[in-house]
C-alpha cells in the first residue's frame, strides 16, 4: 500500500498548495475564464455542469483541442487523455481501454466493457462502434462504473462523442490536407438557420496509400486507408422551453488489408517494421471469403432523435431514441505470408434500437434523474476460411518431414504436399468451411440519481440503475471433411449448418455513490463508489467429448467490479488540472482466449487495480498554454493458485505509465494575424498483448512526437498549417499474437511511422 500512501499524500499537498491562490483568485459564484478545461460545460451527469462540478474522474477534449493537436482519427485521442488507450486494428476492430481494460471482442455472444456513446444513445457494439471524428463539440471520456448514466456496457467508463449542433446565423468551415502516402483529407461543415430552425451538413473524406508494401500479385498494399463520414442535423427550437434535435449518419470504409505479419514464415517486414511483406489471401477469395482483395468494405447508417422539453419550474424531461445498423466484410490473410494457409474473412452484421427517456428536477436543495431504458441488438459474426488441404497439414502438423511451409524467399514448399501425400493423384486440393455466431440481446432497465446539496459546499448523491437482460446466442458450423485426408481441419464440430441457440435471462442492481465538497469556489474534492458490471455471456461453441466435437453452452457469471476513488479538481491562479486515486476490485474476470477451435470466454478469477491519473494546464499569458497529464496502474489478474495460468498476468493492453505533455502557441504578430504551434510529447510504457502474458507478444515502451503549426490570417478565417504524426519515425507494433497465434505462428501489425504534410483552412 505504499503507493496508496504516496499517492494520498500527493494529493492532499496539491491541493493545500492550490487553496491560498484559489481562493484569492475565485469570484465568489465560482466563474472561471470559459476557456479553462474545468469551465467547460458537459452533459456527463445529465444536466449541463462544468466539469469541476462533476464528482467523478472525466477528462474532456474539445473540438477546438483537438484541432489544435491534430487529432483527426478516434486512434489518436487516447495519446492525451490518462487511463485511455484506443487501438484500432481495423475500422472493424476497433479496441477501447479504461484504466487498463479492454473492450473489443467481435463476437455477437459477448458485452462490450467500455460505453461508447453517440450524441447520447449506445454504440458499444464493436463491430459497429468506430466512426470519423470530425466536428464535434467535444468527447467527454468517464472514467470508473456508471451504470446510472451510460448503462450496463460502462463496466469501467465510457467515452461519449457529442458533435457540433446546429446553430442561429450562417457559418461554414473547409479543410483540405495532403501530406506523404499520397494522404488526401477534407473536411468541414455548414451551418445555416435562425433561433427557430438550423440545420448543419458536416463530412469527412480521407484517403492515403499504405504503408506496407504487399509484394504478392493483384493485391494493394497494406494499411491503406478510403474512408468517409458524413452528418446531417437538424435543430428545432419553437420555445424557450423545447428543442428537438435529429441527426443522421453515414460512415464507410474501403481499406486495403491488414498488415498481419509472421517471424516465422517467409520474409516479412516485422524486423524491420517497414520493409516489404508478401501477404498473398487465397486465389479462390472471390468465391469463398466474398472479395478477391484483402481488406475491408464497411458501411455503418446511424440515425437519432433527442426531444427536451422544460415543461415545469425546475423540471425537464429528455427522450433519446436511436437507431444503428452496421455492415461490413474484412478478408485477411491470418498466417502473414504467401502461402494458401490460413485465409479468413469475416463478415460482421448487426442492428441497435434503445430509447431512453429521463425526468431530471433541479432546486435549490436537490437535482434528481430518473428514467427507463431499453436496448435490442441482433449481430452475428460469419467466419469462413479458405486453405488448400496439403498446404494446411504441412504448415500445422508437418506431414512430411524437411519441407518448410514458407520459405526465406516467400515461395511456399508446403503447397507441394498434397502433390508429394497423393503420389501425384492430385497437386493442389481447394478446402473451405466456416463458422458463425450470433446474438440477440436486450436489456430493460430504470434508473435515478438523487443529489442533495447539503450546503452550499457539500452535495450527496446516490443513484441505481435496475435491469433485466435477455441474451440469445447462436452457433452454426460447417466443417466437411477435407478430400484425400478425410476428417475436417479446423478443431471445431460440424453441425452441417444446422443453427443451435439458448437463451437466458439475467437481472441485476448497479449502484453508485458520490459525495462533492467544495473548498473554495475553485477547489472541488469528491469520492465515488460505484459498482460495474459485464453482462454474463451465453456463448455457444466447440467442445470435445469422448474424442469427439460437441456444440457446447458456455455460460459465465457476469463480472463485477467495486470502485473506490478519490480526487480533487481546480483552479489556482494560472494553473488548473485534476489529481485522482482509484481501487478496482474484480470479481470474475472475463477474458477472451483465440484458439484454433475460434475465440471463447473463460473465468480468470479475481482482478484489482491501483492507479493514479492527474492533468494540469497552466495558462502562461494569453497566448501560451501549456498542458500535461499522467496515469499510473499497478493492476493485474491477481498473483493466486485459484486463478490458473491466468495468476499474475496484466491486462491486455494496459501499460503501466502513460503521459503526454505540449504546449499550445498562438501568438499575434500584427491585428488580424498569428503564428501558432502545437508540439506535444507522449509516452506509453510496456504493455502484453495477450492473456495469458508472453514476451514474444509485447510492446515495449513507444515515445512519440507529434507537431502541428502554422499562420493564421485575417483574424483566423483563413489558416495554414503543417503537421508531423511519429515526428522521430519510432517503430512500434500496434498489435501482436492474432489468430494466426492460435495455429503456433503468431503475426505482428505493425504501427503507423511518421505522417506529415500541410492543411489549408477557411471559415465563415
Amino acid at each position: 500500500m505504499k503507493l496508496a500512501t504516496c499517492a494520498a499524500t500527493l494529493l492532499a499537498g496539491t491541493a493545500l498548495a492550490m487553496v491560498p491562490n484559489a481562493a484569492f483568485a475565485a469570484e465568489a459564484d465560482g466563474a472561471m475564464s470559459d476557456e479553462n478545461p474545468n469551465s467547460i460545460i458537459v452533459t456527463t451527469q445529465k444536466v449541463e455542469q462544468r466539469v469541476l462540478d462533476v464528482p467523478m474522474t472525466l477528462s474532456v477534449q474539445t473540438g477546438e483541442r483537438m484541432r489544435e493537436l491534430g487529432v483527426t482519427d478516434i486512434g489518436e485521442l487516447s495519446n492525451y487523455v490518462p487511463g485511455l488507450n484506443v487501438q484500432i486494428q481495423s475500422a472493424n476492430n476497433p479496441g477501447f481501454v479504461i484504466r487498463g481494460i479492454t473492450s473489443d471482442s467481435g463476437s455477437a455472444q459477448q458485452g462490450p466493457r467500455v460505453s461508447l456513446y453517440y450524441n447520447g444513445v449506445d454504440i458499444s457494439r464493436s463491430r459497429g462502434a468506430y466512426q470519423g471524428l470530425y466536428d464535434l463539440d467535444r468527447v467527454e471520456v468517464v472514467k470508473g462504473p456508471q451504470a446510472t448514466l451510460f448503462g450496463t456496457a460502462a463496466t469501467i467508463g465510457a467515452i461519449s462523442f457529442v458533435s457540433a449542433k446546429p446553430e442561429a446565423g450562417t457559418s461554414a468551415s473547409i479543410t483540405g490536407a495532403y501530406g506523404n502516402l499520397d494522404a488526401r483529407r477534407i473536411e468541414g461543415f455548414v451551418n445555416m438557420g435562425n433561433d427557430v430552425i438550423a440545420a448543419r451538413i458536416a463530412g469527412q473524406w480521407k484517403k492515403r496509400d499504405g504503408y506496407i508494401e504487399n509484394l504478392a500479385p493483384d493485391q494493394e498494399d497494406l494499411y491503406a486507408q478510403d474512408q468517409l463520414g458524413l452528418r446531417g442535423s437538424l435543430r428545432f427550437t419553437p420555445t424557450s422551453d423545447f428543442t428537438a434535435d435529429l441527426v443522421v449518419t453515414y460512415d464507410r470504409q474501403r481499406n486495403s488489408g491488414t498488415p498481419f505479419l509472421s517471424k516465422n514464415l517467409g520474409s516479412t517486414s516485422v524486423d524491420g517494421l517497414y520493409g516489404a511483406a508478401y501477404l498473398g489471401g487465397s486465389p479462390l477469395s472471390k468465391q469463398v471469403l466474398g472479395s478477391d482483395k484483402l481488406g475491408l468494405d464497411r458501411d455503418v447508417y446511424d440515425a437519432n432523435l433527442t426531444l427536451s422539453w422544460d415543461f415545469a419550474d425546475g423540471w425537464n424531461f429528455t427522450t433519446v431514441n436511436g437507431y444503428r445498423d452496421f455492415d461490413a466484410l474484412e478478408v485477411f490473410d491470418a498466417d502473414g505470408s504467401a502461402a494458401w494457409y490460413l485465409e479468413f474473412a469475416e463478415r460482421a452484421k448487426g442492428w441497435q434500437a434503445s430509447h431512453e427517456s429521463r425526468f431530471t428536477y433541479t432546486d435549490d436543495k436537490w437535482r434528481a434523474s430518473f428514467g427507463w431504458n431499453y436496448i435490442i441488438e441482433d449481430s452475428s459474426q460469419y467466419v469462413p476460411l479458405s486453405s488448400e488441404v496439403g498446404t494446411y497439414l504441412q504448415c500445422s502438423a508437418n506431414i512430411i518431414p524437411g519441407l518448410a511451409c514458407v520459405a526465406p524467399d516467400n515461395t511456399v514448399p508446403a503447397s507441394l504436399a498434397t502433390g508429394l501425400a497423393s503420389g501425384g493423384l492430385a497437386t493442389a486440393v481447394p478446402y473451405q468451411s466456416w463458422y458463425k455466431n450470433e446474438g440477440r440481446n436486450q436489456t430493460w432497465s430504470m434508473f435515478g440519481d438523487a443529489t442533495w446539496k447539503a450546503t452550499s459546499a457539500l452535495e450527496l448523491t446516490a443513484g441505481a440503475r435496475v435491469l433485466i437482460e435477455k441474451r440469445r446466442s447462436g452457433y452454426a458450423t460447417s466443417q466437411p471433411a477435407a478430400p484425400l485426408y478425410g476428417q475436417q481441419l479446423l478443431p471445431i464440430v460440424d453441425t452441417d449448418g444446422v443453427l443451435f441457440q439458448a437463451q437466458r435471462s439475467y437481472a441485476a442492481v448497479l449502484p453508485r455513490f458520490n459525495a462533492l465538497y467544495r473548498i473554495t469556489p475553485g477547489i472541488n474534492f469528491y469520492a465515488t463508489v460505484s459498482k460495474g458490471r459485464r453482462s454474463p455471456v451465453v456463448e455457444l461453441g466447440s467442445a470435445t467429448v469422448a474424442g469427439s466435437y460437441v456444440v457446447a453452452e458456455n455460460r459465465i457469471r457476469a463480472e463485477s467490479v467495486w470502485n473506490y476513488e478519490v480526487g480533487v479538481k481546480g483552479q489556482a491562479g494560472m494553473l488548473s488540472g485534476s489529481l485522482g486515486i482509484y481501487y478496482n476490485d474484480y470479481s470474475n474476470f472475463q477474458v477472451n482466449v483465440v484458439s484454433a477451435s475460434g475465440s471463447r470466454t473463460v473465468s480468470a478469477g479475481s482482478a484489482g487495480n491501483l492507479g493514479v491519473e492527474g492533468e494540469v494546464e497552466a495558462r502562461l499569458t494569453d497566448w501560451l498554454r501549456a498542458f500535461g497529464n499522467v496515469g499510473f496502474i499497478s493492476g493485474g489478474i491477481d498473483d493466486k493458485a485459484s486463478n490458473g495460468n491466468f495468476a499474475g498476468d496484466r491486462f491486455r493492453l494496459q501499460p503501466k505509465w502513460q503521459w503526454s505533455a505540449g504546449f499550445n502557441l498562438n501568438a499575434p504578430i500584427s491585428q488580424r494575424t498569428s503564428v501558432f504551434l502545437s508540439p506535444s510529447v507522449t509516452y506509453r510504457s510496456k504493455i502484453y498483448f495477450e492473456t495469458p502474458n508472453t514476451e514474444a507478444i509485447s510492446q515495449a515502451p513507444v515515445t512519440l512526437v507529434n507537431l502541428r503549426g502554422g499562420v493564421s490570417l485575417m483574424e483566423d478565417r483563413f489558416q495554414i498549417a503543417g503537421y508531423a504524426r511519429n515526428l522521430t519515425n519510432r517503430n512500434y507494433l500496434l498489435d501482436a499474437g492474432n489468430t494466426g497465434g492460435s495455429f503456433g505462428y503468431p503475426t505482428f501489425i505493425p504501427a503507423e511511422p511518421r505522417t506529415y504534410g500541410i492543411e489549408f483552412t477557411a471559415r465563415y
